[in-house]
């Protein structure tokens, strides 16, 4: 049975007549990967502040590990690692004094501090620059150390933004790969908090979607994407497609468009078309190898909110 680790219900920042955040419910299982979506100003940066302690909500409230994050902040930070998306070092110090300094405020014994560091800095790839000045590294070099720092007292929590800001195509497969880890081997809970839709998509057990304060949708993002209201699109495998099915099948009732995707004919219709679609193809004597739902991805279901408002 999974452990719940993040709840909040009501949660509310107001300041003056604005509302940053306006009654916001999580609920974070152990372990899990969320995504947390929406455009600058949707209020995401208020809501994690809220949950790391460092501002206080207007109403409602917020468990982080059993916490109360406003009054036991100290407890909360020592279960939690923050890397937020413009990452602060000294850089006069090298990247292995930096992670060194972190874990004498964490109050770590040295002997404990050194190997865990050297381990962290091989697995974020940063052994080999670890006597560099950090005033010297690239901002994907940065963002690595920083992965390394908030690992570095064994978080259950680590909260990320946009944490493949500034990493090269290999360095944001890596860190892809080591959430995806850091959730099914250790446990971690890790929520992140970004603008990159495709890569949330491949990561996230479940997303959460934020506009003007207010969580919009929420759920798997299978549930997501193939639960859409109004949307029935299919796409079919077939085998001597001919241009006169093409034609029959755009001429069925509610098809919106019928195309091709790859190997696939792809149906948009506004309402159930399956069984016609079938028909026609039988009717055609094309060979139909197999027919699927088309999910719409997640940029689709972020994209519509926001066209509506």
């Amino acid at each position: 049975m999974s452990t719940t680790l993040i709840e909040a219900e009501g949660l509310t920042k107001r300041y003056g007549r604005f509302t940053a955040v306006d009654h916001l419910s999580l609920h974070l299982d152990e372990g899990e990967v969320y995504g947390f979506l929406g455009p600058n100003g949707s209020g995401k940066s208020t809501a994690i502040l809220m949950l790391l302690g460092l501002t206080e909500p207007s109403e409602g409230w917020a468990r982080v590990g059993g916490f109360d994050p406003t009054h036991q902040p100290l407890q909360v930070k020592r279960m939690v690692g923050y890397l937020p998306e413009s990452v602060g070092f000294y850089n006069d110090l090298t990247g292995r004094e930096n992670l060194r300094y972190t874990a004498s405020l964490n109050s770590m014994p040295r002997a404990q501090a050194e190997l865990r560091i050297a381990t962290l800095l091989e697995m974020v790839q940063l052994s080999e620059a670890a006597a560099q000045l950090v005033g010297q590294y690239s901002r994907g070099m940065r963002q690595r150390l920083g992965l390394a720092d908030v690992l570095l007292k064994e978080p259950r929590l680590i909260i990320l933004d946009d944490p493949t800001l500034g990493l090269d195509p290999t360095g944001v497969e890596w860190l892809l790969r080591v959430i995806r880890e850091l959730s099914s081997q250790q446990g971690i809970t890790v929520f992140v908090a970004s603008h990159n839709l495709h890569q949330v998509q491949r990561i996230c057990d479940r997303v959460g979607i934020m506009s003007h304060g207010r969580m919009v949708v929420q759920g798997s993002v299978d549930e997501l994407t193939s639960m859409e209201e109004g949307s029935h699109n299919i796409e079919m495998e077939l085998h001597g497609a001919t241009p006169e099915l093409m034609k029959a099948l755009e001429a069925l009732p509610s098809v919106q468009r019928c195309g091709t995707s790859g190997a696939y004919v792809v149906l948009e219709s506004t309402a159930e078309v399956r069984s016609k679609a079938v028909e026609a193809v039988v009717a055609h004597g094309v060979e139909l190898i197999g027919l699927r739902p088309r999910n719409r991805s997640l940029e689709d279901i972020y994209l519509r909110y926001f066209q509506e408002e």
